[in-house]
């Protein structure tokens, strides 16, 4: 097969950069960003978070061949900051909202498991009124995903 084994597509290897800035002699104000053991996850986050800061000309990134796992990021700045100053501004501020959807979805889930618990399907027994039976006339729990849980409880 010709893909690579799937550690070699995150691993750096010992001695190996993560990241080769590259200056770009043709475009002031610009620089080639080779970052390796990376995708277009990374890259179009990258990418979009640097287009939303207003000293950013140009932000671009692409993935040569699928079978290597790099991809290039090129930026250009409007001068007041250098290329790679402002990639780890992106970066720090790309962590930040990271973090918050983080606090954000568990908190969320913090709070489905606290309704799950509070709300419960009904208290009677099977067949009893707002019991797990109540409301399939015919106690075979259609539409029910077992141990009391319908197809709306995801």
């Amino acid at each position: 097969m010709n893909a690579p084994a799937r550690h070699e597509l995150y691993v750096l290897e010992d001695g190996e950069k993560g990241v080769e800035v590259t200056e770009d002699t043709k475009i002031p104000n610009a620089a080639t960003i080779k970052i390796v053991k990376q995708d277009h996850t990374l890259g179009n986050m990258l990418r979009a978070q640097l287009l939303s800061m207003p000293q950013v000309l140009f932000a671009g990134y692409k993935v040569p061949h699928p079978l290597h796992p790099y991809f290039l990021l090129k930026i250009q700045t409007d001068g007041t900051i250098t290329p790679q100053a402002i990639l780890e501004q992106a970066c720090t501020k790309l962590i930040g909202t990271m973090a918050a959807l983080e606090t954000k979805f568990k908190r969320e889930f913090s709070y489905k498991d606290v309704e799950g618990a509070v709300g419960g399907v009904g208290a009677g027994g099977v067949g009893g009124v707002g019991g797990p039976g109540a409301d399939d006339p015919y106690g075979g729990g259609a539409g029910r995903w077992g141990r009391e849980r319908d197809y709306l409880d995801f």
